[in-house]
């Protein structure tokens, strides 16, 4: 059973003084890869994406931890890590590799990550989605007719369509964002409990985005709230400075990242609704702050803190964001104990 969440830093200090938790799966942020890592880390399913840190740590871990065995395996280029009740994936594709066809390398390659993924969901029992993390190089390039954001769109929609691939019908939680090189890069949690997906009245759902945004829609809840025996799990979706379905406040980082937070507590609020036991908010939350340009963070950074206050939680890397007039995008998670 999932019991611990961690944001940790180089040189990874412990994220609890639970020491018989078993790693489920660690996401690593940095510009390269860290050269020595601890032994919990170095033993755990982990991902590294090229992403560097922009308060000068040299890496950022987003550990999941069980308080359960844990068992791993590998299904075709999915790895994953479970312990009976939750599920950690990943895998990279290079486009390199991609055979030669009508679909452009990245629309390719996203539909068989997408399709290896489900394989592994249908052969494991794991039918709900929590959660998944899309990186990928040139995130708001233009090739072969088309921005490659949109190809991968294009790409994942295709891979939902195919009978029973969504699981348990949820649509889950998932970013998008861009490094500026490496493979295609998805990370995922799945899990055998009820999930429910979770939008925000501002905005229109992202997968009712008009025409004008790409031949295929994003797929994905704003958030996931999920059922974990005695506690609620939260996954907030990459959120921005997005109304309806249009980007407010272009070119004005302060503005961006306060409808930003409006957005998030919107969610929250939603949430709430929802949740059974527990009660969610700005303070309950582990942020990722994915910001477009490195000078722009002592202002993001200002502004997490006076709405959080106190006991903040988040970590800043500098990415690209999937719309080329948003210049940040917050993600959160948390868990909370029944109560």
């Amino acid at each position: 059973m999932l019991k611990d969440i961690s944001l940790i830093a180089t040189p990874f200090e412990a994220p609890s003084a639970m020491s018989h938790l078993q790693a489920l799966g660690a996401l690593i942020f940095s510009k390269h890869p860290p050269a020595c890592l601890p032994d919990e880390l170095a033993q755990a399913m982990r991902v590294h994406v090229a992403m560097p840190c922009l308060d000068g740590r040299e890496a950022v871990c987003e550990l999941f931890r069980s308080d359960a065995f844990v068992t791993d395996g590998q299904l075709g280029e999915v790895r994953y890590c479970h312990d009976g009740s939750i599920l950690f994936g990943m895998l990279t594709i290079a486009e390199d590799d991609m055979p030669s066809s009508g679909a452009p390398p990245l629309q390719a390659a996203t539909y068989r990550a997408y399709s290896d993924i489900f394989k592994v969901l249908d052969a494991t029992g794991y039918d709900s989605i929590f959660r998944f993390w899309n990186y990928m190089a040139g995130i708001n390039v233009h090739s072969h007719g088309l921005e490659r954001y949109r190809q991968f769109n294009s790409g994942r929609q295709e891979a939902f369509a195919r009978p029973g691939s969504v699981g348990k019908g949820t649509i889950p939680a998932a970013c998008a964002l861009g490094f500026e090189n490496g493979p295609l890069t998805v990370a995922f949690l799945a899990g055998k409990g009820n999930t429910i997906a979770i939008e925000n009245p501002r905005q229109v759902s992202a997968y009712r985005y008009p025409p004008q945004y790409g031949p295929r829609s994003p797929l994905f809840s704003r958030a996931t709230l999920a059922d974990a025996d005695d506690a609620e799990l939260l996954f907030l979706s990459g959120t921005a400075s997005i109304i309806g379905h249009e980007t407010l406040h272009a070119g004005d980082v302060l503005k961006q990242t306060r409808e930003t937070l409006v957005n998030i507590e919107a969610v929250l609020n939603e949430a709430n609704k929802r949740a059974k036991r527990s009660h969610f908010d700005l303070r309950s939350m582990l942020y990722t702050v994915y910001v477009r340009n490195a000078a722009d963070v002592a202002t993001i950074r200002e502004e997490l803190e006076r709405a959080v206050g106190p006991g903040l939680h988040a970590v800043y890397l500098r990415a690209d964001i999937c719309r080329q007039d948003l210049l940040l995008e917050i993600e959160a998670v948390s868990k909370l104990d029944g109560c």
